[in-house]
């Protein structure tokens, strides 16, 4: 009977039952990169509610980590699974968005993080992971949300890398100098980096723009056994979704995949296969150099977030060991930088990066101490450091979006906003959530 209530009344009752389970949440807690997740089952008169059938189907009340940010996102993940669950098998739906949190359906299985470290991906999961990608570049993008005015569309590959290119320099790098500057320059990452790159690279060519997951590493799969002895594989985690060349999804899959050689040609050949095979052989034009392109940019953008959670994971009283460890995180980054990218300079050894690192936390210590004496009553954070420390990207709105009661606009690529439309802004990804690329 639930179901039949007016649209008001039901909107009202989904938010006040969540609320209520979740603030009663017993469970198990899933701490993801971006998201804690209490995982519950629904509920009778919520699962009536939601058309989900018996209370005892389990859900994720999905809470997302207030951090740093450093990847943009253009869409919120509620809008995105829309579009994606209705199109392909096994993603699992957000069945409420709250603006603080949202209700997302629950995926039964482990994770491929899960398995013993070193556990190579054998080539059926590497084929089945081709085909999403495939499925994910079939999806039409006028079906997609419209993403910020300024966002690039169409096929213009160059102008795509070059606004990652530039969020990375603006957003990244240049916010977070007044509390990371210092080490940035005493580990030795130069201060164009970006430009250097850019300046380094071709242009990739011209390829139709698609749907990209941007995060597909092994803590975003889920396993899930089959009648029979199968499995099935589903990615979850669609926040950092963005809308552009598709090689810059299979390159980010790549990196965080931590394929050896012959898995990451391997993994290629599928990808390449899958798209011919679907229709999209345009994707794969200019593969071999624009994807080299993109793996190294991946490298070259990860050096700011790993060199910061390097730093940021030290606790209040590192031990040698604590900075030894953060000093090889330091070294592996820029170390896969200049795989890609000539740096000025000799590397720094372990022992320049520690120093680096143990100068750095103490300043920053006193830094953190002398804000929070000049702070006013009532002021969260800290004046020296407001960039680095505020979290940016969440939408902390009242809204409650459900996909039965409030059905969302598409994005038609005909359309075109009037002069009084309003720019949304870009939120961006919270540094500690972005995958550490094995570090």
């Amino acid at each position: 009977m639930l179901h039949h209530l007016p649209h008001r009344a039901r909107t009202a009752l989904v938010r006040a039952f969540a609320e209520a389970r979740r603030r009663r949440a017993c469970g198990p807690i899933v701490v993801g990169h971006h998201n804690r997740n209490h995982v519950l089952p629904l509920g009778r008169p919520l699962a009536s509610l939601l058309g989900m059938g018996s209370g005892q189907v389990r859900a994720k009340f999905r809470v997302p980590l207030e951090t740093v940010e450093v990847v943009p996102r253009i869409w919120r993940e509620s809008e995105v699974l829309d579009v994606v669950s209705e199109r392909l098998a096994d993603v699992p739906r957000c069945l409420a968005d709250f603006g603080a949190w949202s209700l997302h359906a629950y995926v039964p299985g482990h994770a491929l993080s899960e398995e013993p470290p070193g556990t190579p991906i054998d080539e059926p999961r590497m084929a089945a992971l081709a085909a999403f990608f495939a499925r994910l570049a079939a999806i039409p993008p006028q079906a997609l949300p419209r993403p910020a005015d300024d966002w690039p569309r169409g096929d213009d590959s160059r102008a795509f890398l070059h606004r990652l290119a530039r969020f990375t320099e603006q957003r990244v790098h240049q916010a977070n100098r007044p509390r990371f500057g210092s080490l940035f320059d005493s580990v030795g990452i130069p201060a164009d980096l970006v430009s250097r790159f850019l300046r380094t690279v071709p242009d990739p060519v011209r390829r139709p723009f698609g749907l990209l997951h941007t995060d597909v590493h092994r803590a975003n799969i889920v396993v899930t056994s089959e009648p029979g002895g199968g499995e099935r594989l589903t990615v979850l985690d669609w926040e950092l979704s963005l809308y552009g060349d598709v090689l810059h999804d299979l390159a980010t899959h790549l990196a965080r995949m931590e394929y050896d050689p012959e898995e990451r040609k391997l993994m290629t050949e599928l990808w390449a296969a899958a798209m011919r095979d679907s229709g999209r052989a345009d994707l794969t034009e200019g593969l071999d150099p624009d994807l080299d392109t993109y793996l190294g940019f991946e490298y070259v953008q990860s050096v700011f977030p790993d060199v910061m959670r390097a730093a940021l994971a030290l606790p209040a009283e590192p031990t040698p060991e604590d900075l030894g460890r953060s000093a090889d995180r330091v070294r592996r980054a820029l170390d896969r930088a200049r795989e890609s990218l000539p740096m000025p300079g000799e590397p720094r050894d372990r022992r320049t990066l520690v120093r680096a690192l143990r100068r750095w936390h103490t300043e920053d210590r006193l830094r953190q101490a002398a804000a929070r004496r000049t702070a006013r009553p009532g002021q969260g954070g800290t004046e020296a450091c407001r960039d680095a420390d505020r979290p940016r990207g969440i939408d902390r709105s009242d809204g409650i979006r459900h996909e039965a009661l409030a059905p969302r606009p598409r994005w038609r690529r005909e359309t075109r906003p009037g002069p009084d439309r309003e720019r949304r802004a870009e939120p961006v990804e919270p540094l500690e959530g972005l995958e550490p690329h094995g570090c």
